[in-house]
């Protein structure tokens, strides 16, 4: 009926945390879950603090069995909160091309790997649900060719392209990964769009990590418009870590700012605590400015926004906890599904 209500179903909160879990070697990661690595812990409560629904995790690393995630979700449960469901597939992250893409005159470097890493699952994502994950029915679009995105900004040195074409022909878009993820709610599913950017710096005059950033960031809306084969119109979230701040610092802002004014998209800016910048999710001491937003959760136009927030406690013992996770701070946003 025309001027009728709509009707709205249940609230879940969505969140997405870079929790600084990668590990300088294979198993390392596991090792430190399991002898109790105060970082681990403090991670794990901080997680089981926020109580999301469902929580995008960056830079754990990942290992075939999911042994380290199971671990780490057995830490959060032991902290407080039970996930039953996770997800993770393999990342771009330490897979070697086999060739110099830094040109430095070395092969096998982390700089030289599909996704920067030193070794093959170093820094992923993971997924974790308090509802079924449709693992059957979710897309891994990791393995997408960076030339084959649309109007791709493909490095180029003093005019001429950077990479040769037996080098384009293997190089991936996404630097760690980007899925498309079915959780399975009672009320109806919801598709988690997930993703991590690469930083858009460490590279050279031919800019090959900052135009990166900017196709990755483009891929989502690519996406949407259905370039890629079939796409959700609601009932959707994309989370992750861009790797970008749409005024701040370095990198091509067109890519986070066309992102946030997608009209598909809700750019929903959590509260922040008194004296911080407005929308900051990182803490970098080292980098100029140190505190800007990276970190995103942004739903489809069709859920009702309750509450959102970036967990960055002021004072106290939490803050203190906050601080030993991560540099980077948990980002959630409370959705009433429609």
């Amino acid at each position: 009926m025309i001027g009728t209500a709509p009707a709205w179903g249940a609230t879940m909160r969505f969140a997405t945390f870079n929790a600084d879990l990668a590990r300088d070697g294979p198993g390392l990661l596991l090792r430190d879950i399991l002898r109790g690595d105060d970082q681990v812990e403090a991670a794990a409560r901080v997680i089981a603090q926020t109580r999301a629904d469902v929580i995008l995790l960056q830079n754990v690393d990942f290992d075939l069995d999911l042994l380290a995630l199971d671990a780490l979700r057995g830490r959060i449960a032991a902290a407080g909160l039970v996930y039953p469901h996770i997800f993770a597939r393999a990342p771009n992250s330490g897979r070697q091309s086999g060739r110099d893409l830094d040109r430095d005159g070395r092969l096998g470097e982390p700089e030289d790997a599909l996704g920067h890493g030193a070794f093959l699952g170093q820094g992923g994502m993971a997924l974790l649900s308090r509802w079924p994950i449709d693992s059957d029915g979710a897309r891994d679009m990791s393995d997408l060719l960076w030339r084959d995105l649309p109007g791709a900004l493909l490095p180029e040195l003093e005019g001429a392209p950077y990479f040769d074409a037996e080098t384009l022909a293997l190089l991936p878009l996404a630097d760690v990964g980007q899925w498309a993820v079915p959780v399975l709610h009672p009320e109806g599913a919801v598709t988690v769009l997930a993703f991590h950017a690469s930083p858009p710096v460490f590279d050279g005059p031919e800019d090959r990590n900052g135009r990166r950033n900017h196709d990755q960031l483009r891929f989502w809306s690519h996406f949407l418009d259905r370039r890629f084969g079939a796409a959700p119109e609601r009932r959707f979230v994309l989370m992750g870590h861009a790797n970008q701040d749409p005024n701040r610092s370095e990198g091509i802002k067109d890519g986070i700012r066309a992102l946030l004014a997608d009209p598909r998209l809700r750019d929903v800016r959590p509260l922040r605590p008194s004296g911080l910048p407005r929308e900051a999710t990182v803490h970098w001491p080292n980098v100029e400015p140190p505190k800007m937003r990276v970190s995103y959760v942004l739903p489809s136009r069709d859920w009702r926004v309750t509450g959102s927030g970036v967990v960055w406690p002021e004072e106290g013992e939490l803050a203190a906890l906050v601080a030993a996770a991560s540099r980077h701070r948990i980002v959630w946003v409370d959705l009433v599904m429609p």
